[in-house]
């Protein structure tokens, strides 16, 4: 089995992909690291409970989403090819290397609502190609399909790194030595499923179409589906989406109607596209129930979002209830 060190220059170069781009990944994965062994220690260190303080959504920040937040500033600061970097617990963009060609956002710790009841969490990143010109915030507001690299690290049972530079999906395992070894490549999201991860408790402010998805679905096979279906929910993007790749399913936080000024809840450039380009890579499919998630042009980096992700005919039937 192939460790990271020995898989990515060999992919690099079969793909022509600039060396540059390796090393910001390898930046990446060397903070997600970091955090993966403050996430395993947890209550051993110190470090779970609340910060005291918020974030610019205005949400309540764990002490480890400040602490994997200044892990991943500080690593890629010091990296020469990053130009700047975006995350969503900072107000706005972060300057680092004048001369850097690429641009990372990420979400530090993502489901840390979890973190003090050892529910899996985790990191997710997306990667840029810096415009020429001055740094400023547009530089940021890019279409999803214009990512060079996507990917997240899961802190489960065992750490997981997942990640695509747009020429296949690759699952990497953390081992005892504290490297990744390639356990999977190129998983297939099935285009059919009879699983689906939503929050059901908010059924009663979705808009029509989705709640005339979700009984549908709930009608099993006695209804117009004609089939049975199962329901999870973690309430960790991560792990959702990493169950989803593994073995199917089809994952929605929809549009509610309890702040028309919110089309969702999960961020566009955090969350939304860097894991719709994972899924498109493995075959499946994603939106926010109207237009392909990765074709959604940004107005700002914090813009939110509605979600249905996964299996491929999930979320076109979604769509297509919606159209109507």
């Amino acid at each position: 089995m192939k460790t990271l060190a020995q898989f990515l220059p060999q992919h690099l170069q079969q793909n022509n992909i600039p060396a540059e781009l390796g090393s910001v990944l390898e930046s990446i994965v060397a903070a997600c690291s970091d955090i993966s062994g403050k996430v395993r220690l947890g209550a051993l260190a110190g470090v779970l409970g609340m910060a005291g303080t918020g974030n610019i959504q205005g949400e309540d920040q764990k002490k480890l989403d400040v602490i994997a937040n200044d892990i991943l500033i500080d690593v890629l600061k010091n990296n020469a090819h990053v130009a700047g970097l975006a995350s969503e617990e900072e107000d706005t963009f972060v300057a680092a290397n004048e001369n850097g060609g690429y641009l990372v956002l990420f979400d530090p710790l993502d489901g840390s609502s979890n973190i003090d009841v050892n529910i899996s969490v985790g990191t997710i990143f997306s990667v840029l190609a810096k415009p020429e010109g001055r740094l400023n915030t547009e530089s940021f507001l890019q279409k999803g399909r214009d990512q060079v690299a996507a990917g997240y690290v899961l802190y489960g049972p065992q750490t997981q790194l997942v990640f695509t530079l747009k020429h296949g999906v690759f699952v990497f395992t953390l081992n005892e030595n504290n490297e990744f070894v390639l356990t999977k490549e190129n998983p297939q999201v099935p285009a059919s499923t009879k699983e689906f991860a939503i929050n059901m408790s908010n059924t009663r402010h979705w808009q029509a179409p989705m709640q005339q998805y979700i009984n549908e679905l709930l009608a099993g096979d006695t209804g117009v589906r004609g089939k049975n279906y199962n329901m999870r929910w973690v309430a960790s993007m991560v792990a959702e989406i990493h169950r989803i790749l593994m073995r199917g399913g089809v994952f929605m936080y929809p549009q509610d109607k309890r702040d028309p000024s919110k089309p969702g809840k999960l961020r566009l450039m955090y969350e939304a596209n860097p894991m719709s380009l994972i899924l498109e890579q493995a075959g499946a499919a994603a939106s926010n129930a109207l237009e392909n998630m990765l074709d959604i042009i940004p107005t700002g980096l914090h813009q939110r979002v509605a979600v249905v992700m996964g299996s491929r005919e999930e979320v076109e039937y979604v769509g297509k209830l919606h159209q109507k």
